[in-house]
């Protein structure tokens, strides 16, 4: 499901109408976030975001987990069948099986799935892990963080303010960044700019912009029928324009959406049409059909900093 456009409208009349039950899971959130969890006995670094869906964090657990010695993943691998605690298997398990982040991040450190956080993060610890990335998670308390690290979407920022179903909040802005130890800002400079002008930021910030990774592709001029099934699936659509590629039919799909046999059939006639290559997402490619996987083309992007400081002060305080 996409997200409704009034949480990111000004002084909407259905936020407002909502806003008493927003107010409820504020609170319930922040009785939640109190509850002591599980001490591990190696750094746990938590990766989230106030915002549901769409800010931009697996590529950077993606990055972190390149960039830190003996790191392993752990997810609650939403939308995959497993209970876990399982260590995702890129020639075994699918995206029905672990869900389609730890599918992707697997690529980039062993990625441990389990719907209880905690067997994961033992897990991964008694693999031999160095370190701990938790992707999302720094709503639940049921595994001690030594770092949190909150990613938002700097163009989008925190919509309306409103927590759910008001807004797209998990928890009021003041209550998660007072937890957080690095802000995340994921947009070109401008929306960096603009966002630190919106909200008063007193934490560490660092800012990043997802970059088109080469890869050979000649993308100017492609007629591509471009397909996401992403929190924002318009962010999709502008990395293909900024290669140069001709959008000539697009496609928005809900975030995790499965992609079936029919649904892919449909896609495919569409594109044929209008004489367009297919083209979608990272992430959305892990989620095709075996028989579609040689006939879909991805667009890779990872991320850019504009000053990594931040980031390196904020990992040295675990000595990594």
């Amino acid at each position: 499901m996409q997200a409704p456009k009034f949480w990111y409208q000004k002084a909407a009349l259905a936020a407002w109408a909502l806003s008493p039950l927003g107010w409820i899971y504020g609170c319930t959130t922040a009785a939640r976030v109190k509850k002591r969890g599980l001490q591990a006995q190696v750094p746990v670094i938590c990766v989230g975001n106030l915002n549901i869906g769409g800010t931009g964090k697996t590529p950077f657990v993606s990055d972190l987990a390149q960039r830190l010695l003996g790191a392993q993943i752990v997810s609650r691998g939403y939308g995959g069948r497993v209970t876990g605690p399982v260590l995702v298997d890129l020639t075994r398990h699918t995206a029905a099986d672990v869900g389609d982040e730890p599918l992707l991040l697997a690529a980039f450190a062993p990625t441990w799935v389990a719907k209880n956080r905690a067997a994961a993060v033992e897990a991964a610890q008694a693999s031999g892990a160095r370190v701990i990335l938790m992707d999302d998670g720094f709503q639940n308390a049921t595994v001690s963080k030594d770092l949190s690290i909150l990613v938002v979407d700097a163009k989008r920022g925190f919509g309306n303010g409103f927590c759910l179903p008001a807004g797209p909040l998990r928890e009021p802005i003041s209550a998660g960044l007072k937890r957080a130890d690095l802000l995340v800002l994921i947009g070109t400079p401008l929306d960096g700019a603009t966002f630190l002008q919106r909200y008063e930021i007193t934490i560490p910030y660092v800012q990043a912009n997802l970059q088109p990774l080469a890869t050979g592709m000649t993308w100017q001029g492609a007629r591509v029928m471009a397909f996401a099934g992403i929190g924002h699936p318009e962010k999709f659509f502008t990395s293909l324009r900024d290669v140069g590629a001709n959008i000539i039919d697009s496609q928005a799909l809900d975030d995790h959406q499965p992609l079936t046999e029919s649904l892919m059939v449909r896609l495919s006639a569409r594109a044929k049409a209008a004489s367009a290559q297919l083209v979608t997402t990272e992430k959305d490619a892990v989620r095709l059909p075996k028989s579609w996987q040689g006939q879909v083309l991805t667009l890779p992007v990872r991320l850019q900093f504009l000053d990594e400081e931040p980031l390196a002060k904020v990992l040295q305080r675990l000595s990594l």
